[in-house]
C-alpha cells in the first residue's frame, strides 16, 4: 500500500529542503516542525547510524484551513497531523528526494464525506508541491501528478 507522494528533483539537499518550504507556502502550508535526523541520530546513535541515513529533514507540514476542516469533521485525525514532509539526500550530491504523506490514508481511516473532501484538497496541493519543485515559478494546484 501506497503511503506517499515521492519526486527526485535535481537539487542539493540544502536547495531542496528550502524550495520545498516554499512550495509547501505557495499551496497554504506552514511548517509547523523541522525534525533533523542526521543530527538525532548523530546525537543518540552515534555518527555511524547519521552516515547510513545522509541527510534526511522531516517537515511538518500543516495547512491550517484544512486542518480545521478536518478536526471538525473527526477530532481524532489530529494523530494524522501535520502533514509530514521528507527531504532527503538522494543517490548523489544533486540529486534530493522529497516524499510527502498521502492525505488519502486519512480517507482509507474515516467513513467521513468531510474528511474525504479535506483529503482531496490537501492531497493536490502537497502534489501541486512537490510538482512544482522540478520546475521554476509558484507551484499550481494543478500541476502535473507526482509519483
Amino acid at each position: 500500500m501506497a503511503y506517499t507522494h515521492s519526486i527526485t528533483v535535481p537539487l542539493t539537499y540544502e536547495q531542496a529542503v528550502e524550495r520545498t518550504r516554499q512550495a509547501l507556502a505557495e499551496q497554504g502550508f506552514g511548517v509547523l516542525t523541522e525534525a533533523d535526523i542526521t543530527a538525532t541520530f548523530t546525537a543518540k546513535l552515534g555518527p555511524e547510524a547519521a552516515a547510513d541515513l545522509g541527510d534526511y529533514v522531516i517537515l511538518g507540514a500543516c495547512n491550517p484551513t484544512l486542518a480545521s476542516r478536518a478536526l471538525a469533521a473527526e477530532p481524532q485525525l489530529g494523530a494524522l497531523l501535520p502533514c509530514n514532509v521528507v527531504v532527503r539526500r538522494g543517490s548523489d550530491d544533486q540529486h534530493t528526494l522529497i516524499e510527502a504523506i498521502d492525505p488519502q490514508t486519512m480517507v482509507r481511516l474515516s467513513d467521513s464525506p468531510q474528511v474525504r473532501e479535506v483529503a482531496d484538497d490537501a492531497d493536490t496541493r502537497l502534489r501541486a508541491a512537490l510538482a512544482s519543485l522540478g520546475r521554476t515559478g509558484p507551484a499550481r494546484p494543478d500541476s502535473d501528478p507526482v509519483h
